[in-house]
């Protein structure tokens, strides 16, 4: 290809793309339009070169967190993984959410998500146990899935020290780590591991596969897009990264049997691309028979809560969130 071509092509992908932004941007709820600059300023990762500034930039970018500031106490745990346990005031034993943290199964951390888990303990009187799993490329699936299911068996083993119930157990996460909570349920019931009594999916990422409308729809977007999608996979699982014939463990969507998982929360916005598997998960859970919640959210895209905390249908989303919790965790209607 000459010069002169590479540069049209180059000139007009980046014509569509400017095309796409602006389509998008005019979807998207207003008070939630701030939040964009997030994305912009810090693009998820297409290459694995990009992959390495974004992890640097994104440790740069983590707030530090007065944890005196809050009544929830936080204790770092010796597991076969690293957990972080964040317990409310209280006697015990408490009911607990095992939280896995979001990242595109590429990045994120416990440190990132210190303020999140410790808003979650206050909000629903739980004690919250964050993982951190190893990530990929470095370790490719089965390690995130496996490193979590092992965080959760500890959690369970050692209820006792940690004072809470594992009767009373939820599993949770968002994105990638919404994709592993939906992995590690399974696991759990087809190993006869922990019972677990909720799971809480906030757009989880279910599917390589990327065949669905919403897949194809968010390309070239300042979020989480199809292009930054497709490379997280691809470091998940290698050449096999959209073949829609790996694990389950890997990507729940493929599971063919989702009958005797916990009861189920998905929460996914109307311009997020994973809103597509993510409604049809929902609807294959009722189909065989699990108690689920769906909630779609207008003009919210993906991780729009944490860019724009206060805008009105983040402020709801949490409020969903909580309100289901508590229900299921304290038996309370």
């Amino acid at each position: 290809m000459t010069d002169t071509l590479r540069d049209r092509d180059h000139g007009l992908g980046q014509h569509q793309e400017q095309v796409c932004e602006r389509t998008f941007q005019a979807r998207v709820d207003p008070e939630l339009l701030g939040g964009l600059a997030y994305s912009k300023a810090l693009p998820p990762p297409t290459t694995v070169e990009e992959l390495v500034r974004f992890r640097c930039r994104a440790a740069e970018l983590v707030p530090a967190f007065d944890q005196s500031a809050t009544s929830v106490m936080l204790l770092k745990h010796d597991g076969p993984v690293p957990l972080w346990s964040y317990t409310p005031p209280g006697g015990g034993p408490f009911a607990a959410i095992y939280w896995i943290h979001g990242g595109g199964m590429i990045s994120g951390s416990l440190r990132a998500d210190q303020p999140y888990c410790t808003a979650l303990a206050e909000a629903t009187g739980c004690v919250v146990i964050a993982v951190e799993y190893r990530l990929a490329p470095e370790y490719p699936h089965p390690v995130p899935v496996e490193d979590s299911y092992a965080g959760l068996e500890w959690a369970v083993a050692h209820s006792a020290e940690l004072r809470i119930d594992p009767q009373r157990l939820a599993i949770g996460g968002s994105s990638a780590g919404g994709g592993i909570a939906a992995s590690v349920a399974l696991a759990a019931r087809d190993r006869g591991g922990p019972q677990l009594a909720f799971q809480y999916l906030m757009y989880p990422m279910l599917d390589d596969a990327q065949i669905s409308p919403s897949s194809r729809e968010f390309a070239g977007i300042p979020t989480w897009s199809r292009e930054r999608n497709a490379f997280a996979w691809q470091c998940l699982l290698g050449s096999s990264a959209g073949s829609a014939s790996g694990s389950p463990y890997a990507a729940p969507a493929q599971a063919a049997d989702l009958a005797g998982l916990p009861p189920a929360m998905i929460q996914v916005g109307e311009l997020d691309l994973f809103r597509d598997e993510d409604v049809e998960y929902a609807s294959r859970l009722l189909q065989a028979g699990v108690p689920t919640e769906l909630h779609l959210y207008p003009g919210a895209y993906h991780g729009f809560e944490l860019v724009s905390p206060e805008a009105s249908v983040s402020r709801q989303a949490m409020a969903d969130r909580n309100r289901a919790l508590v229900r299921i965790l304290h038996q309370q209607s």
